[in-house]
């Protein structure tokens, strides 16, 4: 039990891991002292899905999966509507290269809107007398 529940809750770390990584870059327009934090992390799953490797969350997920007693993916509600977004089927080599190039460019798109937010900023209040 503790073993399945271990293994959903990596399941939800993966997922937010991924959101994070591809938009991430919003919450910086917010709270600039997260660009610490999402470039590495954009950086590390553009470079995992280019490269077609296997992120370190899947094998620990699957182990967890399997000191539980399970097959694979069950029928569990995180399982059922998250499992479709982090291993999609069909998933090839060229689409893997594609899902990385989004990261990096949504993520270029979300940077540009913070420089140019930060320089309006830093602009207006460096004019003030």
């Amino acid at each position: 039990m503790l073993y399945a529940i271990a293994a959903e809750a990596v399941l939800v770390l993966h997922a937010a891991f991924i959101l994070f990584a591809l938009a991430g870059g919003l919450l910086v327009l917010r709270w600039r002292w997260l660009v610490w934090l999402h470039l590495p992390a954009a950086g590390w799953a553009a470079v995992i899905v280019i490269a077609g490797w296997i992120c370190p969350l899947t094998p620990i997920e699957q182990m967890l999966r399997e000191l539980a007693g399970q097959d694979g993916y069950g029928g569990s509600f995180i399982e059922h509507y998250l499992v479709m977004l982090i291993y999609p089927p069909g998933l090839t080599r060229p689409v893997q290269v594609l899902l990385g190039a989004l990261v990096v460019l949504v993520n270029i798109a979300i940077y540009v809107g913070v420089w140019r937010k930060h320089r309006r900023t830093s602009g207006s209040s460096g004019n003030a007398a």
